[in-house]
């Protein structure tokens, strides 16, 4: 029988929202945030951050963000 080492997940969050100001992060309106969705890797949560930023790019006041959820799962686990 072989023991497969079971790797950890690098869970991570895309969202979004509009900005309140162009100088900081605040939402206008957080109770209208655009949760795109959590992605079991790096590379496909930034394919959909691309993607939905890329869609609003005609709205300087929209910002989309990438969240490493597995630094605040697994605060002590070591970056890739």
């Amino acid at each position: 029988m072989t023991t497969a080492k079971k790797e950890k997940q690098l869970l991570h969050l895309v969202f979004g929202g509009e900005l309140a100001s162009l100088d900081g992060v605040a939402f206008r309106d957080p109770t209208k945030l655009d949760i795109v969705g959590i992605y079991p890797d790096n590379d496909s949560a930034l394919a959909a951050w691309k993607a939905k930023a890329h869609s609003t790019v005609d709205n300087a006041h929209m910002r989309y963000f990438v969240v490493h959820l597995h630094h605040l799962l697994d605060p002590d686990h070591e970056a890739l």
